[in-house]
């Protein structure tokens, strides 16, 4: 599969990064030859300097014999030009990274005739995320599968958890009654996921992603040692696109929400726009302007201002005052992984998400759904499987499936099946897998 990303960014990188795991050709344009070194020496990808909306340049690499044109600059505008520029050179799918929130919700102009086959929004993709954060707020990472049937949830284990020191098979054992899989484990201050098998000990502080139909949810808080809190007041830092459509999904479900904004004009946009938030402009960095607004009473914080180091101080502020869920924006991937040590609930990367989102395009399988974790470097497959696909042969013990790689679930008919060893797998079904990504190829295999 031959495959074009213009762009070399976070969200370039990221879908580069990826793929290199991978025997795909890969190309990447940019016209930052520092970021395309830096791609060089890390990663086996293509690099080629220069404008991606050159005709050109376009036929130099390739485009017409291209299956996928990933447009992801920081530029709406030049996303848009090199698609239909791809798209008329004869690539066979385009992808375009957007910020109009209008071109995705638009039943008036049809993109694919202009050679924009799928358009992806950051900022719209963010504000899911927290939306879904705060509904299940004893987690600081949630992924829903068909509806919510089943649900990847991720949480840091403290010291009231009843399953801390027991191992994987004892803590089963112990909660029968209740149906989880343990699909991953991140211990405190190392930097390799852990694939858990029975003998795996939880320990304290380890950040532990679950896996689990809708019907567990409400019994688990117990196992994780967490009581679920109903978030209704919530403070949002920075009137961005992403804080802005952050109030707009959250006051649809009547979450009462206060938004702060330092930019006078654009606090008064805002309050025009947000008819049901109470917009305020000043500074959410003051913490007497925070005292003043009541901070103590609110259930959950959210910063997603331009800076990374604003928020995620903000979001230690909050927590300092007692507020339950805190999530942080931040622009640098590297801090992804650190807030599990610094006591923010959550940070998030909207060109993590983004990326993670483009990637399910790519895939050879039959991919029906892909998300992100937020602490780990790994993804979630939604996989659907066909008549005769190799993981429908023999029941799930005996597959001889990859050690960096675990089932999550399964959905058949809509219902939610756990996936032990005993099962079989039919075709039909859905299947949830959770893979690290040197296992990507070989769990594709088996779906195939």
């Amino acid at each position: 599969m031959k495959i074009i990303i213009a762009g070399a960014g976070d969200v370039g990188f990221h879908l580069a990064k990826l793929l290199s795991y991978e025997s795909q050709d890969t190309y990447i344009v940019d016209l930052d030859g520092e970021k395309l070194n830096y791609l060089n020496n890390h990663l086996d990808v293509i690099t080629k300097r220069g404008d991606a909306t050159s005709v050109k340049l376009l036929k130099e690499i390739g485009v017409s014999n291209a299956d996928l044109l990933l447009a992801v600059t920081e530029s709406q505008n030049t996303n848009f030009t090199i698609a239909v520029i791809g798209k008329a050179l004869g690539v066979k799918k385009t992808i375009a990274r957007i910020k109009n929130p209008e071109f995705l919700s638009n039943d008036v102009i049809n993109f694919k005739d202009y050679g924009v086959d799928f358009m992806i929004s950051p900022e719209e993709l963010a504000a899911k995320e927290i939306k879904l954060l705060l509904n299940q707020s004893s987690f600081n990472d949630t992924v829903a599968f068909e509806n919510g049937v089943f649900n990847v949830m991720g949480t840091t284990l403290g010291y009231k958890s009843p399953i801390v020191d027991l191992t994987v098979k004892e803590a089963k054992d112990k909660f029968c009654m209740v149906d989880f899989i343990t699909i991953a484990i991140k211990r405190e201050g190392a930097s390799q996921t852990i694939i858990p098998r029975g003998d795996t000990v939880y320990k304290l502080n380890d950040q532990v992603y679950f896996s689990m139909p809708n019907y567990s949810l409400e019994k688990f808080n117990h196992i994780i040692g967490k009581k679920h809190v109903d978030i209704k007041n919530v403070m949002i830092l920075g009137g961005s696109s992403i804080g802005k459509k952050t109030a707009r999904k959250l006051c649809k479900e009547n979450f009462k929400v206060k938004l702060f904004e330092r930019e006078k004009d654009r606090a008064t946009v805002l309050a025009e726009e947000l008819r049901h938030t109470l917009v305020i402009n000043g500074d959410g960095r003051d913490l007497e302007l925070l005292e003043q607004e009541n901070i103590r009473e609110m259930d959950a914080f959210i910063a997603v201002t331009g800076d990374s180091e604003t928020n995620i101080m903000s979001c230690l502020v909050a927590k300092s005052k007692g507020v339950k869920k805190t999530v942080a924006l931040v622009e640098n991937m590297d801090y992804i992984n650190i807030s599990q040590t610094i006591g923010i609930d959550t940070l998030i990367n909207k060109k993590l998400i983004a990326a993670s989102n483009i990637f399910r395009h790519i895939r050879k399988g039959e991919i029906l759904a892909l998300a992100n974790l937020h602490n780990i470097d790994a993804e979630v497959f939604e996989f659907q499987v066909n008549e005769g696909a190799k993981v429908t042969q023999k029941s799930i013990r005996d597959l001889r499936f990859p050690r960096e790689a675990v089932f999550g679930g399964i959905i058949r008919d809509g219902k939610a099946l756990m996936s032990f060893g005993n099962m079989q797998i039919k075709a039909g079904d859905s299947v949830i897998v959770f893979c690290l990504p040197e296992a990507i190829s070989s769990v594709e295999d088996f779906f195939k």
